[in-house]
């Protein structure tokens, strides 16, 4: 059976050394967070995540959810106490104000604690995620009456949230769906339609769930720009708060699907519910995008959690498992064969996945800290800064982290042999698991033209400027720095081929679109090592500059660190020159082939 142990230590070394979170003290929920708080709060996370979480991961698989003839759906056994356990500790509203119920911490440990939760129990997380992503978007959107109504008891974890946006003939293509809203005299709308993929549709957890649905209202323009936004609850909601009767919302049935079976995805149906208007009329997906941002992020969140639970375990089997003998000669001769991780192969899987999944982790942070300052800080520029940030890193961080930690997965499969493809080890749950994350929340060769099309022109191209603009000084204020060159060398290689890769496209794509579209999952790739190899040069300094302080009794790992992100540097990051090479043959082969020859 898989283990997991949550990694505090990392998280700790991340921001207090690396990203000095004490610098954002003057921001509110940072001010009394000390680094004895920030320990406690993150031993009391991996606490739940290790005792509680994880062990129920494999029932989660094994039983699924089971929807009943009157349309009611139950989660597997344990699901409901872990749920308990969760929403009385208080998770749910880490992140939220105050004035609903919430902590108001830092969103930085949410997303830490959405790493620790992915990595122990994918299918569970999602039912309070997706709540906090409905969270997010009444909170931005939503009227004072709505905050008031649904806020506090979803917050509470009393109510849980989800987000129906796919019907049965559209999924990224929005425009064309079908689900209308016709308004009702007191300012209310029946919602009509049927939603399908929704996630934590229905389920026994929570004494109501809270749908956001997109719908079109009649009359409403067609496409995209007469989309509106709607809350709709599972059971109607009096105006003293108390719960009321049904409210023609029901699962139609549960997919049968690769992985995350421990949750109900649901096709939704809703026959003249009644629903509550979010945001302005046909500005729907503005309202939408809040959620959709916030998801995007935590499943890429996702991505590292399986990536790095998938880790923990292949590096466990690689030390145990004995299968020949190393290279070089016996190892431990008083067995009858050395451990597999003697064998170089064995060791490129791995550290393969350990170096990306610790750049991977400080990329969250770097992003999570950033938005902290875009919701809570009162420097207008600071703000706008961060905002171009997140708009820029967010289909990065969704793409690249979901596709490399679903290869991952497979790659830590490899490590076990045989047993990898045997259920009761666990690695294939890992990597059926992994597979949706590149799919949901928008399929990553979506997220890919994003980047390409839309964030990297965007405001003039302001926020790739300012990643370069950084990324350029640190290569700058280290290029004689002796100790750092084995990090500084590659970064400037591997980011002067992002440089060539941006240009070609500014000279290539605006004429021949096909070019962008080509190159753009090449382009988010290249550029997402990049990143992580920033993010790599940043663990760097710090960790030298730790040893050379005084480490405190972390020289070890300290010296790990180094090592792995010389890995890094030397086997990971070369790669951006394939990624460059395959952007720059353009788009005419592939697309000069006849349709017919497919």
């Amino acid at each position: 059976m898989p283990t997991y142990k949550a990694p505090v230590e990392d998280v700790m070394f991340l921001l207090n050394d690396v990203f000095g979170i004490e610098r954002y003290g003057n921001l509110p929920g940072f001010s009394d967070l000390s680094p004895d708080t920030l320990e406690a709060i993150l031993s009391e996370a991996a606490k739940l995540c290790e005792e509680v979480l994880q062990p129920l991961n494999r029932v989660g698989d094994l039983e699924g959810c089971k929807r009943h003839e009157d349309g009611r759906v139950t989660t597997p056994k344990g699901f409901k106490e872990a749920y308990e356990a969760y929403r009385s500790g208080g998770w749910m509203g880490l992140s939220v104000p105050e004035e609903y119920g919430g902590q108001n911490l830092p969103a930085t440990i949410n997303a830490v604690m959405q790493e620790f939760v992915s990595a122990a129990n994918l299918s569970f997380g999602m039912y309070p995620g997706l709540t906090q992503g409905a969270v997010a978007a009444i909170l931005v959107h939503g009227s004072n009456e709505i905050k008031q109504k649904f806020l506090p008891k979803m917050i509470e974890g009393a109510w849980s949230g989800t987000m129906n946006l796919t019907e049965p003939h559209c999924g990224t293509d929005l425009g064309l769906l079908k689900t209308k809203a016709v308004p009702q005299g007191d300012g209310s709308y029946k919602i009509s339609g049927t939603k399908i993929f929704i996630s934590a549709g229905e389920h026994d957890l929570t004494e109501n769930i809270v749908h956001l649905v997109l719908a079109r209202i009649e009359g409403a323009p067609q496409g995209t720009k007469g989309i509106s936004l709607f809350v709709v609850p599972k059971l109607k909601v009096n105006a003293d708060g108390s719960l009321g009767g049904p409210n023609g919302v029901s699962c139609g049935s549960i997919e049968h699907k690769m992985g995350i079976h421990g949750n109900s995805t649901c096709v939704m149906n809703y026959d003249d519910a009644t629903g509550y208007l979010i945001g302005e009329a046909n500005k729907g997906l503005n309202a939408m995008f809040v959620m959709m941002n916030e998801a995007r992020l935590a499943v890429g969140i996702q991505g590292l959690g399986l990536s790095e639970v998938a880790y923990q375990n292949a590096a466990v089997y690689a030390k145990d498992r004995l299968q020949g003998r190393a290279l070089t000669g016996t190892k431990f001769p008083d067995k009858p064969a050395d451990p597999i991780i003697v064998h170089p192969d064995i060791r490129r899987i791995l550290l393969s996945v350990k170096s990306f999944n610790e750049a991977a982790r400080a990329l969250v942070l770097w992003t999570a800290l950033r938005a902290d300052v875009l919701h809570r800080s009162g420097d207008a520029k600071a703000r706008q800064t961060s905002d171009d940030h997140l708009g820029l890193m967010t289909p990065v961080i969704k793409g690249v982290l979901t596709d490399k930690g679903f290869e991952n997965a497979v790659m830590a499969q490899q490590v076990y042999g045989g047993h990898g493809y045997i259920a009761e080890w666990g690695m294939e749950q890992f990597v059926r698991d992994a597979r949706i994350a590149m799919i949901y929340e928008g399929a990553n060769g979506i997220q890919a033209l994003d980047l390409v099309g839309r964030k990297l022109p965007r405001d003039g191209g302001r926020a790739v400027m300012a990643f370069f603009s950084e990324v350029e000084g640190f290569l700058k204020e280290h290029a004689s720095d002796e100790a750092m060159k084995p990090y500084v060398a590659p970064l400037k290689t591997a980011f002067g081929h992002l440089q060539q890769a941006t240009m070609w496209f500014m000279q290539n794509a605006m004429g021949k679109p096909d070019n962008a579209g080509a190159g753009s999952a090449d382009y988010m790739h290249l550029f997402g090592l990049v990143a992580l190899g920033y993010m790599w040069a940043l663990m760097a300094k710090s960790a030298q500059a730790k040893l050379a302080a005084a480490a405190n009794g972390a020289e070890d790992r300290l010296k790990t660190k180094l090592l792995t992100g010389r890995f890094f540097m030397e086997r990971m990051l070369p790669e951006s020159a394939a990624h460059l090479a395959r952007i720059s043959s353009g788009a005419a082969t592939m697309m000069d082939v006849p349709m017919e020859s497919f």
